[in-house]
């Protein structure tokens, strides 16, 4: 799991990138939009993109909602922009601000599940002043305020609901029922269609309980890394799991990845503009910094001490080297001799080796020949003696028009297309590969297709005979019944649609082995 953290964040400008895109496309739509209700909604579009990414430019489109639902006169609209203000001012940590934006809005006109993200928000305000200030006795005053916050939003909420359950484990939180706390945000976190960003929330409250109890401080670690992966992956900036991951590993003595993480940690804060967030980070940062520089500096005095260790050994070396080089020089003598007889010998070996499978293929494409070309001589014998005692019957009685009729019933063109078909089987036989093999030179628009009812095509019974050794392009157009021309025009358009250069088409070719 950290191997994948560390390479989404070796990625990480490639995910902010797709969300830039994504913004770019929204500020073309919104260069091309005159109504001041669609210039809310893509308002509404740019400003989601921003809200987890940038803290000035969420400001500036909510800002923007603020002024076009103020020309739309919407109670409505106008409560919604002013939540998202809040929800920005939350993220940057100016709490005394979100409580006055919050404050000014009139929930008269708002549906139930407005209200709820009112109410969220203003229990959030009220929860993170009481962590910021720290201090006891703002801490009794805010906390019960966002606990009465958070009631009120689970009275408008569906029980299983994610508001409902998202509310729910924030007040176990806040109230310190780890073990309700657990199955909620269990139940929570297996609901489908989460957002990435509720995941990551979500993910790092359940973290948080885990390490607390103490009873699962692995999965703990395991929600954070995977929170971390999602915000990455979501390019999202207003995040607290790189931070809250480098803390435990800090406690737990890995100093070189809670160092990691603490500067990403660092550099989502301000590239967003968190400044409460700076603020928390900054409170550690240099006490890892430091434990870095320690381990590095560690690091550096066990290297000079492997150096000097290293030098002394090379130094041994060298002494050992110069006694045994003169020994070494009269070695190395016999052993050149000892090469030059042992390589040519390997290459005498080698090229036998070739010589000898060679022969062998030659051997089995000639027995096998052999054997096709006595029993296609005997099949045409038959033949011929057959017409010759029809023809000479039919001469001796005077039937001279059946005569003519019988010698004109002579299909030549069948039988060589009978002798086609039997030269087809014998070379597939000797290489059943050679179909696909061919094939393979050629991209997949290109590749051969034998019609049914065929064995081999023209072009393959041209490099099928190439492959049985005849190389003269004479030769091939007299046994296939062709002219020299023809057949090498076939051999150079195959050539040109192969993927492979003309002049290694035939080596390769000759390459393909027989069974």
């Amino acid at each position: 799991m950290f191997n994948k953290l560390n390479e989404v964040l070796n990625n990480k400008e490639t995910y902010i990138n797709q969300k830039q895109d994504r913004i770019k496309a929204l500020r073309e739509q919104l260069a091309n939009t005159a109504a001041p209700r669609d210039r809310f909604t893509v308002y509404l579009q740019l400003y989601d993109e921003y809200k987890t990414f940038s803290y000035d430019s969420s400001y500036s489109y909510a800002k923007k909602l603020q002024t076009t639902a103020a020309q739309l006169n919407e109670p409505v609209l106008i409560a919604t922009a002013k939540m998202k203000m809040a929800f920005t001012l939350l993220s940057s940590g100016l709490f005394k601000e979100t409580l006055e934006v919050l404050n000014s809005i009139n929930l008269q006109p708002l549906p139930d599940n407005d209200r709820v993200e009112y109410f969220f928000l203003k229990a959030r305000s009220y929860f993170d002043l009481a962590d910021y200030n720290r201090s006891p006795d703002y801490t009794a005053i805010y906390n019960p305020k966002g606990i009465a916050c958070i009631d009120s939003a689970l009275a408008l909420c569906k029980p299983g609901s994610y508001s409902y359950l998202e509310l729910k484990g924030l007040k176990d939180l806040r109230t310190a029922d780890f073990e309700d706390g657990e199955k909620t945000y269990t139940a929570l976190l297996k609901l489908s269609g989460l957002t990435p960003h509720q995941f990551a929330i979500n993910a790092c409250c359940l973290s948080y309980i885990y390490e607390v109890t103490g009873d699962k401080k692995k999965q703990s670690v395991e929600l954070l890394i995977r929170a971390a992966i999602t915000d990455v992956e979501s390019a999202t900036k207003e995040t607290v799991a790189s931070y809250k991951l480098a803390d435990i590993l800090f406690k737990q003595g890995d100093i070189k990845n809670a160092y990691v993480y603490i500067k990403q940690a660092m550099d989502e804060a301000t590239f967003y503009g968190a400044l409460h967030r700076q603020v928390k980070i900054s409170s550690i940062l240099p006490i890892i910094e430091a434990q870095w520089i320690n381990q590095i500096e560690h690091q550096k005095r066990l290297l000079y001490a492997y150096s000097f260790i290293i030098t002394l050994l090379v130094v041994a070396v060298i002494v050992f080297a110069v006694i045994s080089f003169r020994q070494l020089k009269k070695i190395r003598a016999a052993d050149k001799i000892i090469q030059e007889a042992n390589l040519s010998l390997h290459e005498t070996n080698t090229a036998l080796e070739e010589v000898n499978k060679k022969l062998s293929v030659a051997n089995t494409i000639k027995n096998e020949y052999i054997g096709y070309y006595f029993n296609i001589n005997s099949i045409y014998l038959d033949k011929l003696e057959n017409f010759k005692k029809s023809l000479d019957k039919k001469l001796t009685n005077k039937r001279y028009e059946d005569a003519l009729q019988t010698i004109n019933q002579l299909n030549l063109e069948s039988e060589r297309q009978e002798l086609f078909n039997t030269f087809d089987k014998v070379f597939l036989r000797l290489f059943p590969d050679f179909i696909e093999i061919f094939n393979s030179y050629f991209k997949p628009e290109e590749k051969i297709v034998i019609p049914k009812g065929q064995l081999l095509n023209t072009e393959l019974r041209i490099f099928a005979l190439i492959r049985m050794g005849i190389h003269d392009n004479d030769r091939i157009s007299k046994i296939l019944g062709y002219s020299v021309n023809t057949i090498y025009s076939y051999k150079n358009r195959v050539k040109t649609k192969s993927i492979l250069p003309n002049d290694e088409f035939e080596d390769r070719i000759m390459e393909i082995q027989a069974v």
